[in-house]
């Protein structure tokens, strides 16, 4: 069962959505060109592909990564790995705006000493989703997750602890940070499939960048 929140609600800065999750609506607008500039960077250098469940299943959305350890999915399962598993390459480095962000994000969010150590960057076509689950390949449960949204809007779906716990809609625009740590660490979330639109920076695309501690 899903909720809509804040939906006939005005926009405020920073939102509590659960305990331990916040939404910090456009908390990243401030750093847009620097940002879009660095993900132009590592993209090229590292350009994203749509990666496969164990199972062998495609996933929807295109992923890279940046910083001392990628997620990488194949038959081999879900992980975190210093090289790209199938370039072997190094990933590349953590641009200093994503680190700044996190940090700051992090912080605003009531989660002090921040230090991410991987960037996942989603790409997100129209149609593109992003099944309930739970981001549990992490070694410290201490650290929270960040996630930047940038481009077209989403819809981010938030749990529980179980896949069958009742989810909250939360509608997300360019430039929203949305936090989670502590009781909410382990919480199942997703993102809906990204409806038809153009935005003005971005075109028909969503790009999310998200923050972990996983080493």
């Amino acid at each position: 069962m899903n909720f809509d929140l804040f939906a006939n609600e005005p926009a405020q800065q920073c939102q509590e959505l659960l305990q331990g999750a916040v939404l910090l609506r456009g908390f990243a607008l401030s750093l847009e060109n620097q940002l879009l500039q660095d993900i132009n960077r590592v993209t090229t250098e590292s350009p994203p592909r749509t990666m496969v469940t164990p199972g062998g299943l495609p996933m929807s959305v295109a992923t890279t990564s940046c910083g001392d350890a990628g997620w990488v999915s194949d038959a081999y399962g879900y992980r975190y790995s210093k090289r790209d598993a199938l370039s072997r390459a190094n990933w590349p480095a953590m641009p200093r705006s994503f680190f700044n962000l996190a940090v700051s994000a992090a912080a605003t969010a009531g989660y002090e000493n921040f230090l991410p150590d991987s960037a996942l960057i989603n790409l997100y076509k129209v149609g593109a989703k992003m099944s309930l689950h739970q981001d549990k390949n992490e070694k410290d449960f201490s650290q929270p997750i960040v996630s930047v949204s940038l481009g077209l809007p989403a819809i981010f779906l938030l749990g529980g602890l179980r896949r069958e716990d009742k989810t909250i809609r939360v509608p997300l625009t360019h430039g929203d940070v949305v936090v989670w740590g502590g009781a909410a660490r382990l919480f199942f979330h997703g993102v809906l499939p990204i409806k038809s639109g153009v935005h003005p920076l971005l075109g028909e695309q969503r790009i999310n960048l998200t923050f972990r501690k996983a080493l």
